[in-house]
């Protein structure tokens, strides 16, 4: 336990200097393989092993979906879409950005993904129309973890396939959280803008001319809307896997792109397709090492040292419950969503099933929590990427984000946490789980 103690600082340390993640997990993996005995060449071959199953390949899948989505004018019709619902009330760019955000992630399953295609067009026409460059900046970085939760998300993948659960049991476990958190971050929206004088609204249309509007728009985005549909209907209604399904999601995609909405070129297509393996290379990278790291620590029984150390310490269930949250949010604000998501498997799972918990029900807490601490400061990923996309200093937007987690995503961490049925009504429904 004390040499993973001092892998964890190291980690710590290394990701507060920004090294990148992989390589600070790479470090970590070498000095706790060598502090307590264990063979890397004994090691490595577990991590490979890992990586190479089938279920994984969901993984640089749904990655590649979600750039070509961006690229091939999917993206734009599900804003248009949604827009002319809701985009001609006061406050309305702000709901058709939150609702956006959850499509996308009923498609690519990926936050960092939606803050790339949603913040570059939505915040820009945001502030255009009046909107605090601040709020529309922090409503961007708040929403884009909805992706976390609609389904199908990539670190709940990671997270299932580590920790050997099944995916889709997990996927269901998000849904009703992530729903709930939509129309919560809606409603704030149009709370925090009530008194905003600056921003313009078109009102000058009638409900005929709006009703026509909506069907143009629905119509011109049928293509898009089909796609959560057909990936979320294969999976449940057993047609085909996650993994095949993520590659169903990415051949919907660019035959979409290319032929139906024309938004590509095959040689746009073909950057699409390296900037989609550049991304993967560097999400396996870290979880490559993480494997390594998970490995050496069940050799070392810690998961069972820590189990028995918080049960001592926490007394009862809720009271561990509580800790646990904190310690996914502190991992949440240091790394990224997938590792975060392998990480509380490994560690966490253990504990969790000595008190009883679903692990199910884990599943859905690991998703809230992380998306919480991946937009919470300090560290906070997807905040700054957000700012980065945005070009807006931190001081703009750090108080509208605060506002948005306080009153709208820590109520929902706790909600999750202390009310399991709301996670495990879907599962339970559906696929028949205890």
């Amino acid at each position: 336990m004390t040499a993973f103690l001092f892998v964890i600082i190291i980690i710590i340390c290394l990701l507060m200097i920004e090294i990148p993640v992989a390589f600070a997990f790479g470090v970590g993996a070498l000095l706790f393989s060598y502090w307590t005995g264990n063979n890397i060449s004994f090691l490595v071959p577990h991590g490979y092993k890992t990586m190479s199953g089938f279920a994984l390949l969901a993984l640089p899948l749904f990655v590649m979906a979600g750039t070509l989505m961006a690229a091939g004018g999917i993206s734009d019709r599900l804003l248009n879409f949604v827009n002319s619902i809701v985009g001609r009330t006061k406050g309305g760019l702000g709901a058709v950005t939150v609702l956006t955000c959850a499509l996308f992630g009923a498609i690519s399953g990926s936050s960092s993904a939606a803050i790339a295609a949603i913040g570059q067009i939505m915040i820009p026409r945001m502030t255009r129309e009046g909107y605090p460059e601040g709020h529309a900046t922090a409503l961007v970085a708040c929403s884009s973890v909805l992706a976390l939760l609609i389904p199908p998300s990539i670190p709940m993948i990671v997270f299932s396939i580590t920790g050997g659960l099944s995916v889709g049991a997990a996927f269901l476990s998000t849904i009703i959280p992530g729903v709930l958190l939509t129309f919560t971050y809606v409603v704030l929206n149009f709370i925090f803008l009530r008194n905003n004088k600056t921003i313009t609204v078109e009102t000058s249309l009638s409900f005929s001319e709006v009703t026509k509007g909506v069907f143009r728009a629905g119509f011109d985005a049928s293509f898009a809307l089909l796609m959560p549909l057909i990936i979320l209907g294969g999976i449940y209604s057993g047609i085909f896997t996650p993994t095949e399904a993520a590659a169903v999601a990415v051949l919907y995609s660019a035959i979409v792109g290319l032929y139906v909405y024309k938004g590509m070129t095959y040689r746009s297509m073909f950057r699409q397709f390296v900037q989609a393996a550049i991304t993967t290379g560097s999400i396996m990278a870290v979880l490559f090492f993480l494997f390594i790291i998970s490995r050496a620590m069940i050799l070392e029984q810690i998961p069972k040292e820590l189990a028995e150390f918080l049960l001592n310490v926490g007394g009862n269930k809720y009271v561990v419950l509580l800790m646990l949250n904190v310690l996914l949010l502190l991992i949440g604000m240091l790394i990224d969503d997938v590792s975060g998501g392998v990480l509380a498997a490994i560690i966490f799972l253990p504990v969790i099933n000595e008190i009883g918990v679903h692990p199910i029900h884990f599943a859905a807490i690991v998703g809230v929590n992380l998306g919480l601490g991946n937009v919470s400061p300090p560290c906070a990923p997807m905040l700054y990427m957000a700012g980065g996309v945005a070009k807006v200093p931190l001081h703009k937007y750090i108080g509208p984000t605060m506002k948005f987690l306080l009153l709208g995503h820590l109520p929902m961490v706790v909600i999750i946490t202390f009310f399991p049925d709301i996670a495990l009504l879907l599962p339970r429904l559906i696929m028949g789980i205890d």
